[in-house]
């Protein structure tokens, strides 16, 4: 079955989608955002086939979400480590994180907790204005049309 691209579509959630929209990415990326970052170690954490972790490893590497790293010459092997783009979808994973911890967590709550490096208190991600730093949920904005949308991206087209 062939994976349906969104990298083309005017939209920064499609196109997220595109780099890290099926399952096993974004847990790739958990594991190697925690420490788990050799082949033979996130494939035993994640009980994956070696097949679909080299496919993904690829995909988010092509995508310069990782990047391998030899750690032994002899005999040659490699961990993958978090690019910048990388890091910053970690971020991501929090912000999906604290939506499991509310909703999926059950009675037993979180499997894991996050303290901040900052304070030295155990939290979870809040959403936050840029500007203002009030609370920022999407029941506070205003979805308008960005520089990059289609209908920006026509306009400019016709006034060539």
């Amino acid at each position: 079955m062939q994976r349906t691209r969104f990298d083309d579509m005017a939209c920064s959630i499609a196109r997220t989608l595109d780099v890290i929209g099926e399952p096993w990415s974004p847990l790739i990326l958990r594991d190697v955002y925690v420490g788990i970052a050799r082949f033979d170690e996130l494939q035993r954490d994640l009980g994956i086939s070696s097949k679909v972790l080299s496919e993904r490893l690829k995909w988010l590497i092509g995508h310069d979400v990782l990047e391998r790293r030899e750690y032994s010459r002899r005999p040659p092997r490699h961990e993958y480590v978090l690019t910048q783009k990388g890091r910053e979808l970690c971020d991501l994973l929090l912000v999906m994180a604290r939506w499991g911890d509310r909703w999926t967590a059950g009675t037993s709550g979180p499997p894991v907790l996050y303290r901040h490096h900052a304070c030295g208190q155990i939290g979870h991600v809040e959403l936050h204005c840029s500007v203002c730093g009030q609370p920022m949920r999407a029941t506070d904005v205003d979805v308008l049309p960005g520089p990059g949308s289609e209908e920006n991206m026509r306009a400019g087209a016709a006034g060539d």
